[in-house]
């Protein structure tokens, strides 16, 4: 692990998700940007003296003057935002397979590098929209890429906190901090931070490809230089409409993530914070509450749950779907497993590209003057078009193989 040391919320996260199911051990880290932070940080979590390195740079070197078979397999990049493209293209073009916290990297031209590195080595490469991991939005990707509801006519996808409705960031809030500030951030706050996760969940449930948006971004909190508030307005290709919401100044709010996605035929809602429940809206039928666990889900979505129906499983067991899908696939990479299908699927580099450059035309739009900003991926970059939870690509732009 890089980052997610001492103080760091999500290292914590990360660390038990992917030790989760016995499929990983945690055998070396540079856990801070301060070299002896890293060594203390290190030393608590029980890293052996030479494996716990005082900086990343320290630990490629280590790692690979190691013989293949005791170097480590992945490394989890859970660092502030600017540190992501450094640490990750290095450890990719070393040959090691990677996991990345999001978004995945800066701005567009980061992304195609580290896709491009990504195809060239051959390793894989995961991001965690964790969300993904959800037994429940499994069963509505399931249900919706099935035709369930029809031909999608409307999506509306809200993402709601309100942690940041004062100026935290003055307040010694370390999170806070480089999440405001945009040479650590990026070019977005809100947006980026939860946004992107309300994107990639629109696009993991539905598979649709955004044609144009247009988006008002917000600064409510003085002297704030990155948005807390943003809406969207989406046109998606084929004829939908969608709408997203992201805030962090929604006073009173904890983490609201929420999809609700409408048919010609049914309609279905899921919420994060009742991560159980998926509500199916048929037009000539009674509603359906559908829970993990049950026989009669998708593959997926019982592929995804660990306990017996009436046992809830959340936060942590969605990280961990995504380590666990990791986990097996370079077990295949190694021949120690057959594929395993599309029910170990994960947020891959493509993933991680298309929502970098959801980020950047969302802050294009609420710059412009222009009422629609033209949001095609394909129009804007070398890269595959991101297919959504681990598929290979199948669409190619500008001549990159999928």
């Amino acid at each position: 692990m890089v980052g997610g040391g001492s103080d760091a919320f999500i290292g914590a996260v990360h660390r038990s998700a992917a030790v989760l199911d016995g499929r990983t051990e945690f055998t070396a880290g540079a856990l801070s940007s301060t070299r002896e932070k890293a060594i203390d940080s290190g030393r608590a979590l029980g890293l052996p003296d030479g494996r716990n390195y005082g900086s990343w740079e320290e630990m490629l070197e280590g790692e690979l003057s190691l013989p293949d078979e005791e170097r480590i397999d992945f490394v989890s990049v859970v660092t502030p935002n600017f540190v992501h493209f450094p640490v990750a293209h290095a450890f990719v073009e070393s040959g090691f397979n990677v996991v990345c916290d999001k978004p995945m990297v800066l701005d567009s031209g980061q992304a195609r590098s580290l896709v491009n590195a990504v195809e060239e080595a051959g390793v894989v490469f995961a991001v965690t929209y964790n969300y993904s991991g959800y037994p429940m939005v499994k069963q509505a990707r399931h249900m919706v890429r099935e035709g369930h509801l029809g031909e999608v006519r409307k999506v509306i996808v809200e993402y709601s906190q309100g942690w940041l409705a004062t100026s935290a960031e003055e307040n010694g809030n370390k999170q806070a901090q480089w999440r405001t500030d945009p040479e650590r951030s990026g070019v977005a706050g809100a947006v980026g931070d939860i946004g992107s996760h309300a994107e990639n969940l629109a696009h993991t449930v539905t598979g649709l490809e955004m044609a144009e948006i247009s988006a008002d971004l917000n600064a409510f909190v003085p002297g704030r230089r990155l948005d807390d508030d943003a809406n969207l307005l989406i046109r998606y290709e084929g004829g939908a409409r969608g709408v997203l919401i992201c805030s962090q100044i929604s006073t009173g709010e904890e983490n609201n993530l929420s999809i609700r996605v409408y048919g010609s035929e049914a309609g279905l809602e899921w919420r994060q914070e009742n991560p159980t429940e998926l509500l199916l809206k048929p037009a000539a039928a009674p509603a359906q509450v559908l829970r993990p666990g049950n026989d009669y889900l998708c593959v997926e979505a019982k592929n995804a749950s660990r306990l017996p129906p009436g046992h809830p499983e959340a936060f942590i067991e969605a990280f961990a779907n995504v380590y666990a899908g990791v986990a097996e696939e370079i077990r295949v990479r190694k021949g120690e497993r057959e594929p395993g299908g599309a029910e170990k699927g994960f947020p891959t580099v493509y993933d991680g590209a298309r929502g970098v450059h959801f980020i950047e035309k969302a802050v294009e739009s609420a710059r412009s003057e222009r009422r629609w900003t033209d949001a095609r991926w394909r129009n804007a970059t070398n890269g595959n078009v991101a297919s959504g939870n681990g598929e290979k690509p199948n669409r190619r732009v500008q001549g990159h193989s999928g």
